[in-house]
């Protein structure tokens, strides 16, 4: 029996990448997997099936709020409840790194939209259907350039800081509901999304020069910490941001 058993849950931004090995994984433990995304999820939910899981797709776009209601009551319909939320779903990977003074304010607003008010929007969404489950988890992914602001980026990390202040005020509001919020910030990962990007080679071999251990980041690097945090392991911690990004310094 898987440490997920029984559990339902719902991740967005689980075409490819990070989201998709996220969602198989939680499925080898045991959970019913909602899966979703505005591109085609059918590849994700097929390797979940044909790897003996249990999931279901559904294109949702996590700044529309008819998308999100919509998501939760086909999760609800068809396995019953909702207990956990990975809040994955964000603008990186479409993004080249430019100066600050180059980003307009369409591409500034985009970015903010879909990574900060997505997050906003589908939390609001789940967390009724928690409440009737009588409680829930959920992880936002967040991102380690808040820590240490890499040029060329500013949208994307201020983005991702507002992430990590809404993970703490989140959990100040749900604590008394049982349901416990937390964040990931990972570190550069060579997700499937990222593999060929050249915008992003110069910031390549210093970043693992930065880290304590010296190898490139992948998605697999990130399940351990999604484990403990979707589990009772952590039942006690909230409002909390865990990075994962190999002993990253600033140098």
């Amino acid at each position: 029996m898987g440490r997920l058993t029984g559990k339902t849950a719902i991740i967005t931004g689980a075409a490819r990448g990070i989201g998709a090995i996220m969602a198989n994984q939680m499925a080898q433990e045991g959970a019913n997997l909602v899966v979703t995304d505005v591109l085609d999820i059918e590849n994700t939910v097929s390797k979940i099936k044909a790897d003996g899981g249990n999931a279901i797709g559904l294109n949702v776009n996590v700044t529309s709020d008819d998308d999100l209601l919509s998501m939760v009551e086909n999760t609800e319909k068809e396995f019953g409840s909702l207990n956990i939320l990975i809040n994955n779903a964000s603008i990186f990977a479409a993004l080249q790194p430019k100066p600050f003074l180059q980003i307009d304010n369409d591409e500034f607003d985009k970015v903010m939209t879909v990574n900060v008010r997505g997050v906003h929007q589908a939390t609001k969404a789940a967390v009724p259907a928690m409440i009737r489950a009588g409680g829930g988890k959920i992880v936002n992914i967040a991102s380690g350039t808040f820590y240490y602001g890499p040029p060329g980026l500013s949208h994307y990390t201020a983005s991702k800081g507002a992430v990590i202040a809404l993970t703490r005020s989140h959990a100040r509001e749900l604590g008394d509901k049982n349901i416990q919020i937390n964040a990931i910030a990972p570190g550069l990962t060579e997700s499937e999304a990222l593999q060929g990007h050249t915008g992003f080679d110069p910031a390549r071999a210093p970043t693992i020069q930065s880290r304590s251990i010296k190898r490139a980041m992948m998605p697999e690097d990130l399940l351990g910490s999604l484990m403990y945090l979707i589990t009772s392991d952590s039942d006690f911690v909230t409002g909390q941001t865990l990075n994962v990004d190999g002993g990253k310094v600033n140098l």
